[in-house]
């Protein structure tokens, strides 16, 4: 079994942030869809 590194910009570490980023941003554009307006905007 290989032991994964604690520290440090790795594959696995930098994969989970993109992944973890991209959820994020869909999740933005849904809120925003969904009020009907962008977060900073007041209607």
């Amino acid at each position: 079994m290989q032991r994964l590194p604690r520290w440090g910009f790795h594959g696995h570490t930098e994969r989970l942030n993109g992944r973890l980023a991209m959820l994020g941003f869909v999740a933005l554009v849904v809120v925003e869809w969904t009020l009907g307006h962008g977060l900073l905007i007041r209607p």
